[in-house]
């Protein structure tokens, strides 16, 4: 497919992003930081979609993706969502943390789960790790250590999404648990999919919740290192609804095969409080990551 040809992807993402933009402290940004900002988040959205929701051929629709990147660093995209990452590209941005987030959609379409932690930290460098890496290059923040610690946060909060999404993902047949956590707990795919916990269920769930807040809290270092207060407000709020979402996932129990747990009004209360206090200087991780 060339770059001209008319891909088969939705439409403009770009809509989805405003409506739907999750960096709330976006109204500190400049209008430049600001739009590339949300032209990142409309690109991460669509190829997300593609790789989860779309109704077509999803390997021929990441691939085109791929073919809208690539022009787009030439300067030469056609879809909007691609344009719009033109000036990133412009401004010295590399295509690698693109591709990879592409990647992992593919990633997705073959592989139904993880043999250990690491090679679930392997698949978080190609799905979690590329977002953090892409906002701290846009703030020109991109040190080899500010980005090591940007992965970390980035699977902690990956790995708590996917326990708040166990169920639902154990029924489309998809298990984000590591196989050998899941023998050495005696707990089937099929046990997490069919709402009844069986016995070595809790246990498994506390290594998993320790796993998500291990990576938070080795990722909280990074708000004090960055000299924005904003963008360190917006790292601390970021581990904060992280561990957030662990304190929720914890808990529901075993009530997480029935319903999807959430912060809640508290949880998100509490990260908002997390990224304010930042604003004038990072405090100690929250209270569930000093365990």
């Amino acid at each position: 497919m060339t770059a001209s040809a008319a891909p088969p992807l939705p439409g403009d993402g770009l809509g989805v992003a405003r409506r739907r933009e999750n960096f709330p402290l976006a109204w500190m940004c400049g209008p430049r930081l600001r739009a590339r900002r949300l032209a990142v988040y409309g690109f991460c959205r669509l190829v997300d979609d593609l790789g989860d929701e779309y109704s077509g051929d999803r390997g021929a629709a990441l691939d085109a993706a791929e073919t809208q990147l690539r022009a787009a660093a030439r300067g030469a995209a056609t879809h909007p969502v691609f344009v719009a990452l033109e000036p990133l590209f412009d401004g010295g941005m590399p295509l690698d943390p693109f591709l990879r987030l592409v990647e992992a959609n593919r990633v997705d379409q073959r592989v139904a789960g993880y043999e250990s932690w690491e090679e679930l930290d392997g698949y978080c460098a190609l799905s979690a790790a590329p977002v953090g890496e892409i906002v701290l290059r846009l703030e020109s923040a991109a040190t080899e250590e500010n980005l090591g610690l940007s992965s970390r946060a980035c699977a902690g909060l990956q790995l708590a999404n996917h326990w708040q999404d166990l169920a639902e993902d154990a029924r489309r047949g998809r298990c984000y648990v590591p196989r050998d956590v899941l023998v050495r707990h005696r707990v089937e795919v099929a046990d997490l999919a069919g709402g009844f916990p069986p016995p070595g269920f809790a246990g498994m769930l506390g290594e998993c919740l320790a796993a998500a807040r291990e990576r938070l809290a080795a990722g909280w270092p990074l708000a004090a290192r960055l000299g924005r207060r904003r963008l360190a407000a917006e790292v601390a709020g970021f581990v904060a609804h992280g561990a957030a979402a662990c304190d929720a996932v914890e808990a529901a129990g075993a009530r997480l095969l029935c319903e999807r747990p959430s912060a809640g009004g508290a949880g998100r209360a509490v990260a908002a409080l997390t990224a304010l206090r930042a604003l004038i200087a990072p405090g100690p991780p929250p209270r569930s990551l000093r365990r």
